[in-house]
């Protein structure tokens, strides 16, 4: 067993294709099929479900997966602690990050990288929940989640902003008269929001039940592209957060803020607390947290 053939498997459980995984790691797929028979063969177990293409895992390739994962983490993490031993970071920092934030983490990441040359990003716009199961399953090091105390005996957070939020509308048809709007005034709109399951939605639900305000909602998306050009288009209204930028993308566009209204939760970077925890993560963390600091001054 190698380090490749792990690599080899958990490529194929990221795009499910036998040529696609092969491609991804610079083999040929006979070379890729043959080295994951091997493993099999190894392990003693059937770890992957074939027909004529990829179906999906055995219950045993799942529980080895799992492992496998831990194994490429622990091996990334060691190349990682030598580098900072050399005094440098080196690797790829492998970042979740929710679609609707009152906070835009890429100018931190942007310094980040500015300070660390051989350091490499990958980038997921994800759910609260797949953040923090992806920093559970190791497919993450760290994440900007929506997260609070309910959370802390599995993940360190460092709280990066506290959203509230607004409602983005087409100025050339609608106004409204207040600077700052109640949940009522948006009864009676068109509105767009996010698909169901989203930290972002739930709290929006949430705020709009505790107004007794119901909605029908004429446009419901897990995009926030596709949101925004709605909005653009005069198709609706929505709710967004503060501080977003979001209204800068059209200058038609304004975000309008709601009184009282805030997410559920702040929002966080989050990384695992149990091992492994890469040098990357860790860097990351420290780094965020004394940015905010200085911020704070």
């Amino acid at each position: 067993m190698d380090i490749r053939q792990l690599q080899y498997l958990v490529a194929l459980d990221e795009v499910r294709h036998f040529g696609d995984a092969a491609a991804r790691c610079h083999v040929t797929q006979p070379a890729l099929s043959m080295r994951l028979r091997q493993l099999e063969e190894e392990l003693g177990l059937t770890l992957v479900t074939r027909g004529h293409r990829f179906v999906g895992f055995t219950a045993e390739g799942e529980r080895i997966l799992a492992w496998a994962r831990a194994v490429l983490a622990a091996h990334d993490g060691l190349h990682a602690e030598a580098s900072v031993c050399r005094g440098q970071l080196v690797g790829t920092l492998r970042v979740g990050m929710v679609p609707l934030a009152g906070f835009e983490p890429i100018p931190l990441l942007q310094q980040f990288a500015a300070q660390h040359a051989d350091v490499r990003f990958e980038l997921k716009s994800l759910s609260s929940e797949q953040i923090l199961e992806g920093l559970d399953t190791n497919k993450l090091d760290a994440g900007f989640a929506y997260a609070d105390g309910r959370h802390e005996r599995k993940y360190r957070l460092l709280e990066v902003a506290d959203t509230s939020m607004g409602l983005l509308f087409n100025r050339e048809r609608w106004s409204f008269a207040a600077e700052t709007l109640d949940w009522s005034d948006l009864e009676k709109l068109p509105l767009g929001i996010l698909s169901k399951g989203m930290h972002f939605r739930q709290s929006v639900d949430h705020a709009l039940q505790s107004a007794g305000v119901e909605i029908t909602p004429l446009v419901e998306t897990d995009s926030v592209e596709f949101l925004v050009q709605s909005v653009s288009a005069g198709l609706c209204c929505a709710v967004m957060p503060m501080g977003g930028g979001l209204e800068q993308r059209d200058e038609t566009l304004e975000l309008r803020p709601i009184a009282g209204s805030h997410t559920l939760a702040p929002l966080c970077l989050a990384t695992r607390r149990s091992a492994p925890v890469s040098a990357l993560a860790e860097a990351l963390q420290q780094f965020v947290c004394e940015r905010l600091a200085l911020t704070d001054q």
